[in-house]
C-alpha cells in the first residue's frame, strides 16, 4: 500500500488514476505531475518505487493546493464573500445556486427534497388533525 500526503492509494491502479482520488487533483493535473516527473501513465502503484513516491509528493507539495489547504482556502473564500455581502455570499448563506441557475423549476441538489405548500381541503385537513389527536392519546396512555 503506497501512501501519499495521508491518503492511501490502491495497489491495483493506475498511477494516473490513483493520484485523481487525492482532493485537488483531476485527470489533467495528474497527467502534469507525472509527465514533470517522468513516470509512465500507465504504471501500476504497486510497480512504484520509494524514490518515485517522494517525487510525486516533492511536485504536489511545490505546485499545488491539496486535501486539508484546498478545502480551508475554499472556504475562507466563501466566507469572505458572505462577509462583504456580496451576491454570492448571500447566495452560499442561503443555501442556493451561486453561479446563475435558475431555481423555479430545478437546483434540487442544492435546495433538498420537495416540501409541497399549498390548501388542504377540509375533509383533509380534519382527517389531519383527527390523526394528531388519536396519536396525542395514545402517547399519553403510555405514560
Amino acid at each position: 500500500m503506497a501512501r501519499l500526503l495521508g491518503n492511501t492509494l490502491p495497489d491495483d491502479k493506475r498511477i494516473e488514476y490513483a493520484l485523481t482520488l487525492l482532493y485537488g487533483i483531476g485527470w489533467t493535473n495528474s497527467g502534469k505531475i507525472l509527465k514533470q516527473v517522468g513516470i509512465d501513465l500507465h504504471k501500476r502503484v504497486k510497480d512504484l518505487s520509494e524514490d518515485d513516491l517522494k517525487k510525486i509528493t516533492a511536485v504536489i507539495e511545490k505546485d499545488y493546493k491539496v486535501e486539508g489547504n484546498l478545502k480551508e482556502q475554499i472556504n475562507e473564500d466563501i466566507k469572505r464573500l458572505r462577509e462583504i455581502g456580496s451576491y454570492r455570499g448571500v447566495r452560499h448563506a442561503k443555501g442556493l445556486p451561486v453561479r446563475g441557475q435558475r431555481t423555479r423549476s430545478n437546483a434540487r441538489t442544492k435546495r433538498g427534497k420537495r416540501k409541497t405548500v399549498g390548501a388542504l381541503r377540509k375533509e383533509v385537513w380534519a382527517k389531519l388533525e383527527q390523526n394528531k389527536t388519536q396519536t396525542e392519546i395514545a402517547e399519553a396512555k403510555k405514560k
